[in-house]
């Protein structure tokens, strides 16, 4: 379900923002069209990754992984979402509907942070430890760095 699949659960309230609720009728709003949307665009970089791997080697094809596959359809279909729910009420929501778009652009970058220190953590283990315990530390480490962010990003 990618970046939207996990926003789509959890609803943003609030003047600020920072309170989050879960909301399960976001789910049934995603249309074949939009998942076909997300699959095609997410293909489509995992094989230009793949072929960037092939050509120039895993070393430079690594450096392609953490580009967000997900990501760039996501963020259309939230803001997408939004706004057809804000007009729905008679809204024009454009400002509203980019704000949404934002937030959930500020999750991934948090995730992101986490996910540089996955890398860090496979990078410097993988070849001494068990490749489970590699992966257990890595998510942990992942999880911990990303709520890390959010935590300083709401305190600030």
């Amino acid at each position: 379900m990618g970046c939207l699949g996990l926003w789509a659960l959890v609803r943003v309230a609030g003047k600020d923002m920072t309170k989050i609720v879960i909301d399960l009728s976001s789910v049934r709003q995603t249309t074949l069209g939009q998942y076909a949307t997300r699959f095609l665009i997410g293909g489509a970089i995992t094989a230009l990754v793949g072929i960037i791997a092939g050509k120039f080697g895993p070393g430079i094809g690594g450096l392609f992984l953490a580009f967000p596959a997900i990501f760039p359809a996501s963020a259309t279909l939230v803001e997408e979402h939004e706004l057809q729910k804000k007009q729905r009420a008679g809204v024009k929501g454009i400002v509203r509907s980019r704000d949404v778009a934002g937030v959930d652009a500020a999750g991934a970058a948090m995730g992101s942070i986490g996910l540089v220190a996955f890398a860090v953590i496979v990078y410097k283990l993988v070849t001494n430890v068990p490749v489970w315990q590699v992966l257990l530390a890595a998510v942990l480490i992942w999880m911990a760095v990303a709520v890390g962010a959010w935590r300083i990003h709401k305190s600030v």
